[in-house]
């Protein structure tokens, strides 16, 4: 293992130049103390956990050193925000200190949100709250418990820095890790500013690093972006089977590797509904739960437009193709896993949509119901899950099919039933109740219950003693909690 100062650095993206980014330096913390890190994420860096308890940890995330070999820069890009195209967006309160690669050979990124006032920052302050930077934390370590690609979150540094918002806050950075911070704005920006040299050196950039596998193919570019079509139908797919709002799905926020990244406004649903919007600020519901699917399939279109230099239109629209079908199969193949389903029926899709259909008008939990399905037989679990509906009729005539389809897809054994939906239907998931609670004993200092729920999230599927209060369905007053984009 490793201590801070023996990271190695390679910072690719800084060696594009200044067409790319900007070269800034992070503004201090006043008081920087770590509120929470994630072991998971340091061993990724090959980082001795130890470090962490450390003073220079939280002086070098609280942006008051740096090593010598890293280049912080704030990126430059543009996007589509809501649907509407904006020019000149960038890294307005986040830095790329520069690359790391471990042991294995991989490249990670450190960014460092938070950072303060960028060339990027418009009319912002370009600093963190406490708040926004432990949801962002918990969020990347979640998803990725989860098995849901998602950029990853190396700790959270808390600080005495005064910050406005509706209200005073106090001021705080996040250190995140990707391989890549690239976006789909990346190669708008470049695009719709008519700098073809620039933007052929990103495509570059983007394939010979992220996508070099493409270069055996007859059209690299082409196969790179069929590869980004595939990877964000299958990221969309797990986004909607279990139950995740990104809240903020404007192309700036959409990852060129398919992952999940720019948690803002983020959400699991407590109980089912397709319409829930999860974003305060999104008053059109553009972004609510159910067009997370159609609104994926319009950032891609995006990209593709900006991808036109070097790919044809026509070979563009085939790739764009492959999208809904490739979600609609990743889709029903974790639904049927979640259902303790091991083989295919025709049918099958209609058995998800009947289901979700009754879920919504009942208001059932839409994790606990899948977790407490694989607790015991077919026949018991839905006996005992009856209750849960208010059509009844409907639910009964749902539970013979899927009674009849689980007697035709084998006979396993209970335990295996069991030990097989487990591994798949997750007890705990970051509830924003969970959350708000963990926000407010870390705003009045006590970081306790930020580490434990950390701690509890990163073992979702294994029941864990003592931690029931973590896998209870919300108060009335956890689900109408308001989230928006101010952080």
């Amino acid at each position: 293992m490793k201590a801070l100062d023996e990271l190695t650095f390679d910072n690719r993206f800084a060696r594009l130049g200044d067409a790319f980014s900007t070269h800034v330096l992070p503004e201090p913390l006043d008081a920087p103390r770590l509120v929470v890190a994630s072991e998971a994420a340091m061993a990724l860096l090959d980082l001795d956990p130890a470090v962490a308890q450390t003073p220079v940890f939280a002086e070098l995330f609280g942006g008051h050193k740096l090593w010598a070999e890293a280049e912080p820069r704030a990126m430059v890009y543009s996007g589509h925000q809501f649907g509407g195209y904006t020019p000149q967006l960038g890294d307005g309160r986040g830095l790329l200190l520069g690359e790391v690669y471990n042991e294995a050979g991989e490249h990670w990124d450190l960014h460092l949100k938070g950072a303060g006032m960028t060339p990027y920052s418009r009319m912002g302050d370009g600093r963190a709250v406490l708040r926004s930077s432990i949801r962002e934390f918990l969020a990347s370590e979640a998803l990725h418990a989860l098995g849901i690609p998602s950029s990853r979150a190396l700790c959270v540094i808390g600080s005495d820095t005064p910050v406005w918002r509706e209200k005073q806050e106090r001021g705080a950075m996040v250190l995140r890790m990707a391989h890549s911070h690239i976006r789909f704005g990346h190669f708008e920006y470049f695009y719709y500013t008519k700098k073809p040299e620039q933007q052929a050196l990103l495509a570059e950039h983007v394939l010979n690093l992220h996508y070099p596998e493409c270069r055996e193919q007859p059209e690299p570019y082409l196969a790179m972006f069929r590869e980004i079509v595939e990877r964000n139908a299958e990221l969309i797919a797990k986004w909607q089977a279990y139950g995740f709002c990104h809240g903020v799905m404007n192309t700036d926020n959409m990852s060129i590797l398919g992952i999940t990244f720019d948690f803002g406004p983020f959400a699991f649903l407590d109980d089912f509904d397709a319409h829930f919007i999860c974003n305060h600020s999104d008053h059109e519901g553009r972004y609510s739960f159910s067009n997370q699917v159609p609104i994926g399939q319009w950032n891609l279109s995006a990209l593709a437009q900006a991808l036109t230099p070097f790919i044809s239109v026509d070979a563009l629209k085939e790739a764009l193709g492959l999208y809904l079908p490739l979600y609609q199969a990743n889709y029903l193949d974790l639904m049927r896993r979640r259902l303790g389903l091991t083989t295919a029926e025709d049918d099958d899709q209609h058995l998800v949509e009947r289901l979700l259909k009754l879920m919504q008008n009942s208001g059932v939990d839409y994790t606990l119901f899948f977790r407490r399905l694989g607790d015991e037989s077919a026949a018991l679990a839905v006996t005992r899950l009856r209750d849960d509906f208010v059509d009844l009729a409907g639910f009964d005539a749902w539970a013979e099919q899927y009674k009849a389809r689980v007697a035709r897809d084998g006979d396993y054994g209970e335990e295996q039933r069991r030990a097989r939906m487990h591994a798949v239907n997750p007890l705990y998931i970051l509830r924003n109740y969970l959350a708000q609670n963990a926000i407010a004993a870390a705003e009045s200092g006590d970081y306790s219950e930020v580490r434990r729920l950390h701690e509890v999230l990163s073992k979702p599927f294994e029941e864990q003693a003592g931690m029931e209060q973590y896998a209870q369905r919300p108060p009335d007053w956890g689900k109408h909690l308001e989230i928006s984009c101010s952080s």
